[in-house]
């Protein structure tokens, strides 16, 4: 389930005002803010027909609201927004914005999907180098939920090839200070709660329809671990060794061969995380990474605000390698007073600081608050 579903799924309100122009001056909206302590995120959607004055109000507004980093989507799964030579290009939208982001003294971290592809070319080519479910059904074919949900195979070498080739172009383009990893994972065994009557589903199991990957190299390499077929186990949804090999297939493209290429090139590698991450294979806890933003979404859980502080709180104490936790939340819907809170039990639960979705989302009182309770001493 992309961000985007997310918004139309959970019944939030249409986006901010932050799309177009806000209405007031930056120097008013901002005012009374105080020291800021924390290190703050925010998503910005692909938006390629806003001007350059446009962009530089937008940066201003985000750097003196409290926000120090951002993360433009770059790639899609469908095209690539900035000068690549291996994907189809939309537009350089990442070369417009680069320069502009840095006059303002943001870092800029290019935010990219990872597994999934949705380029009709890859797709006809190379449909071997996507996942099957427990069915025998190919995402090339057959996608889970929706139609972008056609996920590629960790254990494909063309398919991990495909994606190194992303990140090795990103990790290259001077200025940029990092490159953010999403969907780096399965497709959801199980959606959050808020989200399966959408689909008219109820999934209080792990059903084999939405249960990957069976494909042959899968099967096969799985087999020369354990001498098991895990089509053959009597439960695969319950079997350990079934689980975790599929966890290790994600933390070995995350930790042995895109989060390298990153530091080779004097580059951060942070990534959008699930806190059910059991659901999606995405045993992201064991990744070295720079920083983790897990996507802490209540309402897509049926959960309030308190739920974020406690899942970071869990999150800090579970990060291995000691990253900092930045806690994503979805402001589509929250109120001054929400986001405000979220802030506040974000921090007291251990936080690192506060990652937003999106830019698109936000509102001159949204922005007004962040930007009181994100930086109050």
């Amino acid at each position: 389930m992309d961000k985007r579903e997310f918004l139309k799924v959970v019944g939030v309100a249409g986006l901010g005002l932050a799309a177009g122009e806000l209405t007031r001056p930056v120097e008013r909206l901002i005012a009374g803010t105080r020291k800021k302590r924390f290190k703050n995120w925010v998503w910005i959607g692909t938006d390629t027909e806003a001007s350059v004055d446009q962009w530089k109000k937008r940066f201003a507004l985000m750097r003196q609201s409290g926000i120090d980093a951002i993360l433009p989507e770059i790639y899609n799964s469908n095209q690539a927004f900035y000068e690549s030579k291996h994907l189809p290009v939309g537009a350089p939208w990442l070369e417009t914005i680069l320069p502009l982001a840095k006059a303002e003294g943001l870092e800029v971290h290019a935010w990219m999907w990872s597994m999934p592809c949705n380029i009709p070319e890859v797709v006809e080519k190379h449909p071997e180098w996507y996942v099957v479910n427990r069915l025998g059904e190919s995402a090339a074919v057959k996608p889970a939920y929706v139609p972008n949900y056609k996920f590629f195979c960790p254990s494909r070498e063309g398919a991990r090839e495909f994606v190194k080739e992303t990140v090795t172009e990103l990790s290259q383009i001077d200025g940029l200070d990092g490159v953010h990893f999403d969907f780096i994972r399965y497709p959801d065994v199980i959606l959050p709660v808020a989200l399966q009557p959408r689909y008219n589903i109820k999934q209080d199991r792990e059903l084999p329809q939405y249960d990957y990957c069976y494909c042959d190299v899968c099967r096969e390499d799985f087999k020369k671990q354990t001498g098991t077929d895990p089509l053959k186990l009597e439960d695969p949804t319950g079997n350990y060794a079934w689980r975790k090999f599929r966890y290790h297939r994600i933390t070995h493209l995350v930790n042995d061969i895109y989060v390298p290429i990153v530091h080779k090139h004097g580059k951060k590698a942070t990534a959008a995380v699930f806190p059910n991450w059991r659901d999606v294979r995405q045993q992201w806890m064991h990744w070295n990474l720079d920083g983790a933003l897990p996507m802490l979404y209540n309402r897509a859980y049926d959960q309030g605000i308190e739920w974020i502080g406690y899942m970071t709180e869990q999150e800090v104490r579970g990060m291995r390698n000691d990253a900092p936790i930045y806690s994503g939340i979805m402001v589509n819907g929250m109120s001054p007073d929400d986001i405000a809170k979220a802030v506040s039990v974000s921090h007291d639960a251990g936080s690192s600081g506060l990652s937003i979705f999106s830019f698109q989302g936000m509102s001159d009182p949204l922005w007004q608050s962040f930007a009181n309770a994100a930086t109050k001493d």
